[in-house]
């Protein structure tokens, strides 16, 4: 089955420059959340997808479990070798499926994880979140972890509120990945995905049910947006993210009003690594504004 996008973790050294950053940018940024591992987050919304901003504020809070692990540590180490996108976390509907799945293709990491907690909605009533983890290993790609994540309920998660952008951001166009090699991690990609990649000359693109994912070479990632690929010299990487956003008429202003610089081609505009903490935003009009 297809698995569209869900999340994915941007990994900072500065949990409180990265908030500041996304704000600045004219997204709408949720509380700062922590974890019982040590982590701390902050959430941005979209219609079925969300960006993870995170950072590990507790170290000493680190185990020996499966979350200390797989995501704490994994999290600390990635952000020692440098910022940015670290996790590419895809919809599950059934994640003991998935872990059956993954088992057999002989991806997996770890059986499934679960982990909840309780919440208040503005109101001051609470409310439960739960979310079922499976990992899955890509042989040779230590700088991304796989992850497909089962909400168990969605609707105390989902608020269209924390879903309206300044920025005029209506949700994701999709993820782009950089390899020195794409065709090598195909296989790979199609079994987590649940859908076949369409190859290029310059890679390959997987339509999901919720955004594309594009893995490119650096050289087509540069020609293409503009900005340095990421090193890809020991593992490939998650580089980017694309939006789609509704208010063309802001998008070469936007990066002038966050105070830093970005490249605009009347349609995208890229904020690079240098300015967004080691990943690539990418503002491009939707396909009914575009036309």
């Amino acid at each position: 089955m297809p698995r569209g996008l869900d999340h994915i973790v941007h990994a900072v050294r500065d949990l409180d420059a990265a908030a500041d950053l996304y704000r600045r940018l004219g997204f709408t940024v949720g509380a700062r959340n922590r974890h019982p591992w040590g982590t701390h987050n902050h959430i941005v919304q979209f219609p079925g997808f969300f960006i993870e901003l995170l950072t590990l504020a507790e170290p000493d809070k680190l185990g020996s479990d499966g979350f200390s692990t797989l995501f704490g540590a994994y999290n600390r180490d990635f952000i020692q070798r440098g910022e940015g996108l670290s996790v590419l976390i895809l919809e599950s509907k059934d994640a003991h499926a998935d872990e059956i799945e993954f088992r057999a293709a002989s991806i997996l990491t770890a059986p499934t994880m679960r982990f909840e907690r309780e919440g208040k909605r503005p109101d001051g009533a609470t409310i439960k979140v739960a979310f079922s983890l499976t990992f899955a290993d890509a042989t040779g790609s230590p700088n991304i972890r796989f992850v497909t994540c089962q909400q168990h309920y969605p609707e105390n998660f989902w608020n269209p509120a924390f879903q309206r952008h300044a920025n005029g951001v209506t949700g994701i166009i999709g993820v782009v990945a950089v390899a020195e090699r794409p065709e090598r991690r195909a296989h790979f990609f199609e079994t987590f995905a649940g859908a076949p990649p369409i190859a290029s000359n310059d890679g390959f693109t997987i339509t999901t049910p919720r955004g594309a994912i594009d893995m490119l070479v650096p050289d087509a990632f540069t020609r293409r947006f503009g900005v340095k690929a990421p090193d890809v010299s020991a593992s490939p990487r998650l580089a980017a993210l694309r939006f789609a956003t509704d208010n063309i008429g802001a998008l070469e202003a936007l990066p002038e009003q966050a105070g830093i610089s970005g490249i605009f081609a009347g349609n995208p505009t890229v904020v690079g690594p240098g300015d967004a903490m080691g990943a690539v935003l990418i503002f491009e009009a939707s396909a009914r504004k575009a036309r």
